[in-house]
């Protein structure tokens, strides 16, 4: 993953292949509140032996 001016670029990422580390702010499964929020990263979930399912969407509220 790269950062130009301020942007985010991703790695293209095709069925078969395998994903790019990465680390990123999601909601946890487990907390109240605000300490439900916090950061996950795929070398974490490779090193504790879970699986982890990429899912995309299109963007909210657009008509797909």
């Amino acid at each position: 993953m790269e950062n130009y001016d301020d942007l985010t670029y991703f790695e293209e990422v095709k069925i078969g292949k395998k994903a790019p580390l990465f680390e990123m702010e999601a909601v946890l499964p487990e907390g109240e509140g605000l300490a439900r929020f916090g950061k996950v990263s795929l070398q974490q979930n490779i090193d504790k032996g879970l699986w982890t399912v990429l899912y995309f969407y299109p963007l909210d509220f657009t008509f797909i």
